[in-house]
């Protein structure tokens, strides 16, 4: 049997062209590329401008089932998709995020696709790639400075020091750095208060970077920041501050989108990157809208299951910026279903249709969820080689009873090849007009009642319970205006309970809410549940143990 190579290998071994050939393809002139060396670039504010009037593609999101260690490929289910469209004559632009690096040193690995459906330069984009993460850190720490040194020369604003709500970020997992004192030192130093991390993908500035819609927007929402209050609650401003400009400087190159390709050469945009689990999960407005000005199809994905990841791309991403997406896949593989259905993953390889039928449960709440918003969902079976003829049928007859059709597809291993099924089903469903999507829940709908929304008709839970305390800084929020906003529920991507444990489809759990935060820039009430933390810890054996550069300079080690 011949040796599988690793991602990075397939990768390395890429048969490349110029960026500038991957653009013309979509129509992007030279001109209007800002290369990054030969193979990624960015593409200009002025030809963005330039194709708002062009008619839009079609809008395709990839979704998945709730993660499990036996893993389920949603990344490279996109970019298979995304080149099995070219394959059968569509137009087709694949829209992903880009990787923070904490979990590629953590526990997750990159965001490249795998196998035969990668995105390259996959060593760059899972490291620094072109600097964004960066200017969002620096753009977002810039904010955190200005605060303490106005209230070092004197506190004009008049902020209590006991009620700053912004906190530091980094683009590494840091347990360390989620809670600190800052300021200590004496009188040279500030006044010492309490502050924290989060990490980078986590920042309001990386969702404000990823919901604004250009440059000018940007700055107004940059300006919009709650970033601390007065001793009387009243709100102080990150444009009180006069920060807003500054900060816009530093995010000028960062808000234009990546271009980069797959391994197929097909064109991809690869930008933004906040988490599902903790912020909104999808990658930029500006990287989705310019693909669908430039494309018949333009295949996005929202992060982690659809419990968490589509919700947010629906009832904010969608919501936000007028989208209408008009087909959904949901990625899963025999292998999570069996973990589902309770079988060890050392035990994955063994055929156990009883466990992949029970397994199924959690793949049939999320069709059903996806089909709340209107939209038609469609299963991609993401083929491992131990999957046995049974196991796979078992999968499909499941789908199909629920209304669905579940397609098997081998594009780790055959690339474009291994997909066309699934491509030309996706072009059924869309060109259909059978999409008839809308939000869970209207704007004008009580913050707190649109958790309970979602708790109720997403994570089937029988509600979310909360202190009176937050529940009345909700409502102090909608008296100051803020009530017609969406949330963000920042809730454990293993389970549709805030119990990472609790697997499979349960019903009647409560979901706890710890803490509130409002991002007014962003556009979004972030609702913490259970104990999800913003800033994620690394594990035990983290996967940096295992990077390092070969004796030709290479990258070993990233997957």
């Amino acid at each position: 049997m011949a040796e599988v190579k690793s991602d990075i290998e397939i990768a390395r071994a890429a048969n490349k062209k110029p960026i500038q050939e991957i653009g013309a393809k979509i129509g992007i002139p030279y001109e209007h590329l800002l290369p990054y060396g030969h193979d990624k670039a960015k593409i200009s504010a002025e030809f963005i401008k330039s194709v708002k009037g062009n008619k839009d593609g079609k809008l395709i999101l990839v979704t998945a089932i709730n993660p499990t260690p036996a893993g389920e490929g949603k990344t490279t289910t996109t970019v298979g998709l995304g080149d099995g469209l070219n394959r059968i004559g569509k137009k087709a632009v694949v829209c992903i995020r880009e990787a923070s690096l904490g979990p590629n040193f953590g526990m997750k690995g990159g965001a490249a696709g795998g196998g035969l459906a990668q995105v390259v330069p996959m060593d760059d984009m899972n490291l620094h790639f072109t600097g964004d993460f960066h200017a969002i850190t620096t753009a977002h720490n810039l904010l955190s400075a200005l605060i303490d040194n106005h209230i070092y020369w004197g506190n004009e604003l008049g902020i209590d020091i006991r009620r700053v709500a912004w906190r530091r970020v980094m683009d590494m997992n840091d347990r360390a750095l989620r809670e600190i004192i800052c300021s200590l030192g004496g009188v040279a130093n500030g006044f010492p208060r309490e502050a924290g991390f989060d990490i980078t993908v986590a920042s309001e500035v990386m969702a404000i970077l990823c919901l604004a819609t250009d440059l000018k927007d940007l700055e107004k929402r940059l300006g919009d920041i709650i970033v601390a209050y007065r001793r009387d609650k009243s709100p102080v401003y990150a444009r009180d501050l006069k920060a807003d400009g500054a900060m816009a400087v530093l995010l000028k190159d960062a808000i234009q989108p990546n271009l980069v390709q797959t391994l197929e050469n097909n064109p991809a945009f690869v930008h933004g990157g906040p988490f599902a689990n903790i912020a909104h999960g999808c990658n930029s407005v500006v990287a989705t809208t310019t693909a669908l000005k430039l494309a018949d199809y333009v295949v996005t994905e929202a992060g982690f299951g659809a419990d968490l990841g589509a919700e947010k791309f629906f009832d904010i991403k969608c919501r936000k910026a007028g989208l209408k997406p008009a087909a959904a896949v949901i990625v899963a593989t025999v292998r999570a279903m069996k973990m589902n259905g309770g079988v060890k993953k050392e035990d994955l390889g063994k055929e156990n249709i009883e466990a992949v039928k029970k397994g199924c449960l959690n793949l049939g709440r999320h069709i059903e969820n996806v089909k709340q918003f209107g939209v038609p969902a469609v299963v991609a079976i993401n083929h491992f080689t131990t999957d046995t003829e049974a196991e796979i049928q078992a999968m499909k007859d499941f789908v199909k009873a629920q209304g669905a059709e579940a397609i098997l597809c081998k594009h780790w291993a055959q690339g474009s090849a291994g997909i066309e099924d699934l491509a030309r089903k996706v072009v059924e469903i869309a060109e259909s007009g059978a999409s008839q999507f809308s939000p869970l829940y209207p704007d004008e709908m009580p913050l707190f009642e649109k958790v309970n929304t979602i708790v109720k008709r997403i994570y089937r839970g029988d509600e979310a319970i909360a202190d009176k305390s937050i529940r009345d800084q909700l409502h102090a929020w909608e008296q100051a205006g803020y009530g017609n906003l969406p949330v963000c529920m920042a809730k454990t991507q293993y389970s549709f309970s805030t119990d990472p444990n609790l697997r499979g489809a349960p019903t009647g759990h409560t979901v706890p809410v710890r803490e509130v935060r409002l991002s007014a820039g962003a556009g979004f009430v972030v609702i913490i549940c259970g104990e999800i933390m913003t800033m994620p810890g690394l594990p035990k054996a983290p996967s940096s143990e295992k990077i390092f550069l070969n004796e030709q300079g290479q990258i070993e080690g990233l997957f």
